[in-house]
């Protein structure tokens, strides 16, 4: 079998009895063991379960059972969710690998779904880094150039499907993280809206989403799909789509006006590459019959940003679950030092100016634009390592490499928006670099129909790092 296959691919081959359950988890479980020591995209696999619970989906397909839509198909689960029976470390020595009683609410939707679990990927500690990087798992390379970062902080999914051990992977995003990573491995990373798959906890003032990350725009939609089936316990939940997410995959998109931003909310400089990458998309969305047109939306203020980062995500790592907080990384360290320092009136502040500012952001979606073109990020992937030793060296420091990397993306959390990023440009080094689209609220069907275009113009799925293809 070819394990660069969509999952859909696979799941129909199962369902039409061209492959097994157990040949699909055997050539992933190879690749794993072939290709993991050097990309560190996995922390965690246990063989044996994964096998059996391939046997029991295959003996499902002889019987004749009814088979789920994923039926048979391997996801990895990201090293920050837990999964009942399975460590979840969080990527830090801080906390034990004891294995957990919770099965967050996106993995039980996947295995209804018809996955079965295939273990565990790299992220960096408490997913506080935009790259994955972490002292007790080490570093995951990216696929297409083993001395840069695969992107953070769901790098091990985005290296996992890009060099072929897993066909998606399950992944989530609290600044770029789906992204970020999708950008760097030349894959497709859909940021669903706030409250569209449910969570078992919306961290970081409900700027988290759960999520994959995927190689084709019909793997997007299709999980999506599974994993968005509403949660009665939920605290709050996105409305309902007007049809299945999978059904929007060639349907019309119309004619729409897109904006073209390349200029960094942030105010940093942009990669020239980077650059390029969105004006080159911009071209294919205008050979696809849309308007584009640059733009220049209103972001939040400078008092906002800096309230959500020195604030909101200091006091969600104070409240994250360590054992021994002593043994984080030292940035992590500073960082719930200085969470101690305020008290609740001060993150209510900073929370209440995220939400008003939030409202005047939505609403130029459908004024002078209705999508917004982006690049994913505002660098290249840096060299592995780089941010965690920035960030240790100098906790307190700008971290300008990493706010480059966040420059466009962070945006669509604490808004809410829904983004994708979409893999239609390579850099001279030979690195995937990503345009990133972002949806007026709750429009993830409009980000998919235009995904869907843009793919089949452009054929990304074809495009595989060549270390990897043997």
């Amino acid at each position: 079998m070819d394990p660069f296959s969509s999952a859909t691919d696979l799941a129909a081959a199962v369902r039409g009895r061209e492959l097994s359950p157990v040949e699909i988890a055997e050539t992933y479980l190879r690749r794993i063991d072939a290709h993991n020591p050097e990309l560190a995209a996995f922390t965690w696999v246990d063989e044996e379960a994964v096998l059996a619970a391939a046997r029991r989906a295959e003996q499902a397909v002889v019987d004749g059972e009814a088979l789920a839509p994923f039926h048979g198909v391997p996801v990895p689960v990201k090293e920050l969710t837990q999964v009942e029976g399975q460590p979840a470390t969080y990527g830090s020595y801080g906390v034990d690998d004891r294995p957990r009683d919770l099965t967050e609410p996106v993995v039980g939707r996947l295995l209804d779904a018809g996955f079965l679990l295939m273990g565990r990927t790299n992220s960096p500690e408490m997913g506080l880094l935009s790259t994955t990087d972490n002292s007790r798992f080490g570093s995951t390379r990216n696929p297409w150039s083993p001395e840069h970062s695969s992107g953070g902080s769901s790098g091990g999914a985005a290296a996992a499907v890009s060099a072929g051990l897993a066909p998606v992977a399950h992944a989530n995003d609290g600044g770029g993280s789906i992204r970020m990573p999708s950008s760097s491995c030349g894959l497709v990373g859909l940021k669903p809206s706030r409250g569209r798959v449910p969570q078992q906890v919306p961290g970081w003032e409900h700027a988290t989403v759960e999520g994959a990350i995927t190689r084709t725009t019909r793997d997007a939609a299709a999980l999506l799909d599974a994993m968005s089936v509403p949660d009665r316990l939920a605290m709050y939940q996105a409305p309902a789509p007007e049809r299945p997410y999978l059904d929007e995959i060639g349907r019309d998109a119309g004619r729409l006006r897109i904006g073209l931003l390349t200029e960094a909310p942030t105010g940093l400089p942009v990669d020239p590459q980077c650059v390029a990458a969105a004006e080159h998309t911009a071209r294919l969305l205008v050979a696809l019959g849309h308007d584009v047109a640059p733009a220049a939306p209103r972001f939040f203020s400078e008092r906002a940003i800096t309230g959500y980062a020195q604030t909101v995500l200091d006091a969600a790592l104070w409240a994250a679950p360590y054992q021994q907080p002593e043994l984080a990384e030292p940035h992590l360290r500073f960082r719930m030092d200085r969470a101690a320092g305020k008290h609740s009136g001060e993150y209510t502040r900073a929370a209440n100016l995220l939400a008003e500012e939030s409202r005047g952001i939505r609403a130029q979606w459908g004024q002078e634009f209705d999508l917004l073109l982006t690049p994913t990020m505002a660098c290249l992937p840096p060299p592995v390592d780089a941010l965690l030793k920035e960030a240790n060296a100098d906790p307190g420091g700008p971290r300008t490499t990493e706010t480059r990397m966040i420059s466009f993306t962070a945006l669509c959390n604490i808004t809410g928006l829904p983004a994708i990023s979409l893999p239609t440009f390579t850099s001279a080094e030979g690195l995937p670099v990503g345009s990133q689209l972002i949806a007026g609220p709750w429009d993830e069907a409009a980000l998919l129909r235009v995904a869907a275009e843009l793919e089949t113009l452009d054929g990304w799925p074809t495009r595989r790092p060549a270390r990897y293809l043997g």
